[in-house]
Parts: structure tokens; sequence; C-alpha cells
């Protein structure tokens, strides 16, 4: 079943605004796009065309199309137009605050206006809004475009409706929508990423590892797994048949003796340049759009298989 809503103000085009934009045109739908940059319009158009290759590769809403996207001046405009509306301005409180205020002086009145904020809380960012039971965190995973995850997240204010009606708005689209129940500070797919950089940034500094080899150690190792299942399903698969009990029985003592003996680095301005050197030297000379196309034909593809065979990945 696809969404009812038709037009989505994007507010901010930035790397996750552009993204967003590009998901909700490959659904079919229209874009009002808004953003104080002078050179916004030009540049996401120049990304659209970029990306839109990658879209259709995983496929295309029949009525999708590029030129379904207006740029225009302001972000009341944009909202006063929109069935739905996706912030993605700034990581800065003093800036969404009033700016969210400012969308819900101008977005009608039924129109859910949602935050991309990868850490704020709903509940500041809501706080001077006259009906903040309509605002709620959509966080994406970048880059949305092609990523299914959506984590949504409520403040103190918004309305259980609310929270039902943005995940059934992702989810109709094809998003894996998961609720986060209380907020916290980077909500939790930006934390569990925390964690592992973490302890990648401890082996670094103490020479364990190169940066390289600590990707390496990710993108085949548990990370192709990872792209499949998420680690407690697969420790259930790593008991055999005895399954996570089994698994718990044997193996919850030496996890708990790696868990104490895990590092906890400071990022250093030390580090910071080790680790920026090994991600330099990783690179060597490819360019970040070659790296992002990289990256999106390899998703595109396990997005694709899975498709095929994953009955858990939603549909549109």
């Amino acid at each position: 079943m696809r969404t009812s809503l038709r037009t989505i103000a994007i507010i901010g085009t930035g790397t996750i605004g552009a993204s967003w934009t590009a998901f909700f045109l490959s659904q079919g739908l229209d874009v009002l796009a808004t953003d104080p940059s002078p050179h916004a319009e030009k540049e996401l158009r120049a990304y659209l065309q970029r990306v839109w290759p990658f879209l259709s590769e995983i496929g295309l809403a029949p009525d999708a199309r590029p030129d379904r996207l207006r740029f225009v001046s302001s972000p009341p405009e944009a909202a006063c137009q929109a069935d739905f509306v996706q912030e993605n301005g700034p990581e800065r409180l003093e800036l969404k605050v009033p700016l969210f205020a400012e969308l819900d002086a101008a977005a009608p009145a039924k129109v859910l206006i949602a935050s991309s904020s990868s850490g704020l809380k709903m509940s500041e960012i809501q706080r001077d809004c006259a009906h903040p039971e309509r605002c709620v965190i959509g966080h994406p995973f970048n880059p949305p475009h092609l990523i299914p995850l959506v984590e949504v997240v409520g403040g103190e204010r918004t309305s259980a409706e609310t929270i039902e009606r943005a995940t059934t708005f992702y989810t109709q689209l094809g998003k894996r929508v998961i609720h986060v129940r209380r907020e916290i500070p980077g909500h939790v797919a930006n934390r569990l990423q925390a964690a592992l950089w973490r302890e990648a940034s401890h082996l670094v500094a103490e020479g364990v590892i190169s940066v390289a080899d600590v990707d390496a150690a990710v993108a085949y190792g548990p990370g192709l797994r990872w792209g499949v299942m998420g680690p407690n399903l697969l420790f259930h698969l790593g008991g055999g048949r005895g399954g996570i009990r089994h698994f718990m029985e044997h193996l919850a003592g030496p996890f708990s003796r790696w868990w104490a003996d895990l590092g906890q680095p400071e990022l250093t301005p030390e580090l910071q340049e080790k680790i920026i050197r090994g991600v330099l030297e990783e690179v060597g000379n490819a360019s970040i759009s070659e790296l992002e196309s990289r990256r999106d034909r390899l998703i595109a593809g396990v997005l694709a298989l899975r498709r095929d065979l994953d009955p858990t990945l939603p549909r549109t």
C-alpha cells in the first residue's frame, strides 16, 4: 500500500536533505525543497542526476521523475503547501527550535513535522511550537535514498497518533522503521556505530591494527553478516542447534571478559591525525564522489537481492 500523501517539504538540502529528496522523488511524490545556500538548487539537481541511476536499479515508482522537484524560497512557503515536512537543518538546537516554531506556524493543521536530527531530543526541539503533538524525530540512516532504516522518536509532547502516523508513512514507502521508546542522545543506530568506532579507534591508537585493516575487518567479516541479520539473531545461529541459549551458556563468559577489556580512547588531536592519515592512505586517489558511487552501487546491489529474497523487508 502506497501513502496517500503527495507533497513533501524538504527543509535543508545538504547531505541528508538531498538524499531524502532523491528518495521521495523515487517514490513518485512531489517535493518542495528549500535551503538558504545560494547554490543549493543547482547542487541538489546535480546530485539527483548522479544518484538517479542507483534508484532506478533498485526500483522506481511508476510515476517517479526528478522533475517533480520544485525549489521554493523559504521554509514557511514549503511547509504551507506540504502533506508532510522533513526537516534537515544543522544539528544546532538554537537553530532548530525557532525553525520548528516557524514550520509549525505555517504547516496545515494535520501535517506532521519530522526532524532528521541524528542526536537532538524532540522534547527540546518542539518546545516553542504551538502544536508540539505533531512534531517527531524521523531520523534516517545515511544515505536515506538507499538505506531503509528510519528511527522514529517522540518528544514529551508528541502524541501517540503522530508516532503511529509517522511510522505508517515511512513504512508505506518501503522504510524499515524502529520506534525508539525513550529519548536518548544519538538515538540507537548511531550509538551502535559509536560503540564500534570507539573500539576501532582504540585498536588503532594501541597499534594493534591499521586503519585500512580495521575497515577490512568490519567490511569483509561481521559487516557482511550485519547486512543480513542483527547481532542477536546472528548469535542465535551461532549457538547451533541450541540457539541463543547454547550461545549464552558457552560464550557469555568470554564476551563479558572482552567487554571488560574494551578501550576507552580519547579522540586526541594525535589520534585524529593518525586516523585521518590512515583513511587518506586507504582511499588513495579516489574522490568523495567516486567513493559515494562505489558505496551506492554496492548498497543498491544488496537491496536488490534483499528485495527478491528477504520477506521481512517492507514493500512499497
